[in-house]
């Protein structure tokens, strides 16, 4: 098959550089200064301790260069949903000579946003749960899960097909956005508030009362799910309806269970909400996943007053408008923050 990766960051790379390992024919599109650092050094994937080193690649640095090379078979968009208005934009004028876009990125609206452009035709939802890391010079698979891919197209089975030939271990889905919406669960977790606190996901999940506040939020994601008739559902390597099912347990029965859980899956990496405040872009996810929460939960009447103020604070750290240190280790200052408010 003939892909198309929008954006080459640690998912793009990753996704990308497998599927070239697999004698896929792979043209990546990035930025100018991303395109020249590839044609100059490569591409080197570690997977498995075992390092592949990725020469001669196929990159461009404009839609138009890209397009040069079509007809592809499906465009692969993997970057942060902060950048989607973006991609969007670039990619409005094209969208004849443009193939159906698997998303890969976080979050739930993404799909919609794409679809106003393209046409619910061209859009698939997909989803990585794979933990994908980045060191200089190198893209590292730290955790094989796994890929998701929603049967609401035609071309999603040759996806999943030539993913798994890949190594990538895709999976199809029947509910599109029950999987999108069991991913972001996961992604919420010791996110807002380990990046406010400037601490570890263990250390969030360790302290009583801010693991009230994570049950807190979750609760309410949940409950939005269902209002929305959206089963939770389990994804590669991912147990996620387990981690609904303990969120409904005495937290004093839940929380060493969910501590040890996911301080396995999180391991010593900082979230990635920690990882946007400090690289001083002044943009955030957030906005697009617990933003999200209460965005349509308010839609179907569903209150999510903890989403809606985790999403506040953070984005108020994010961009300036509070100093960075107003919650560094200070969790009873967020419990309050978010608390007097919500």
């Amino acid at each position: 098959m003939r892909w198309l990766m929008l954006g080459v960051g640690a998912i793009g790379g990753y996704v990308g550089g497998s599927l070239a390992l697999a004698d896929e024919d792979v043209t990546f599109l990035d930025r100018p200064q991303t395109v020249q650092l590839l044609q100059r050094d490569g591409l080197t994937l570690r997977i498995g301790g075992q390092a592949h080193h990725l020469t001669q690649l196929h990159v461009v640095s404009s839609l138009p260069e890209a397009l040069r090379a079509a007809p592809y078979d499906v465009a692969v968009l993997a970057v942060k949903s902060y950048d989607t208005d973006g991609v969007v934009e670039m990619l409005a004028p094209y969208v004849v000579s443009l193939p159906p876009v698997l998303c890969l990125q976080n979050g739930v609206e993404n799909e919609l946003r794409l679809a106003q452009v393209l046409g619910q035709d061209k859009v698939l939802r997909g989803t990585v749960t794979s933990a994908i890391g980045r060191r200089p010079g190198e893209i590292v698979l730290e955790r094989l899960r796994g890929l998701g891919v929603a049967k609401e197209h035609a071309l999603a089975p040759a996806l999943v097909n030539a993913l798994n030939r890949a190594g990538l271990r895709a999976h199809l889905f029947e509910n599109g956005p029950a999987m999108k919406w069991s991913k972001m669960l996961t992604n919420l977790l010791a996110n807002a508030s380990a990046a406010l606190l400037d601490w570890s996901a263990a250390q969030v999940f360790a302290n009583p009362q801010l693991y009230r506040l994570e049950m807190a939020q979750l609760h309410e994601a949940l409950a939005v799910m269902r209002a929305l008739h959206l089963p939770v559902v389990d994804l590669p390597g991912t147990p996620v309806r387990a981690l609904a099912m303990a969120a409904r347990l005495p937290v004093t029965l839940s929380q060493p269970l969910l501590r040890r859980a996911l301080g396995r899956g999180r391991g010593g990496k900082m979230p990635s909400f920690h990882i946007d405040l400090h690289s001083g872009s002044g943009k955030s996810e957030v906005a697009y996943l617990n933003g999200a929460v209460a965005r349509l939960g308010q839609a179907v009447g569903v209150p999510a007053p903890v989403n809606r103020r985790l999403t506040e604070l953070l984005m108020a750290v994010t961009t300036g408008q509070l100093p960075m240190d107003t919650f560094q280790n200070r969790p009873q200052a967020l419990w309050e923050a978010v608390y007097e408010r919500a």
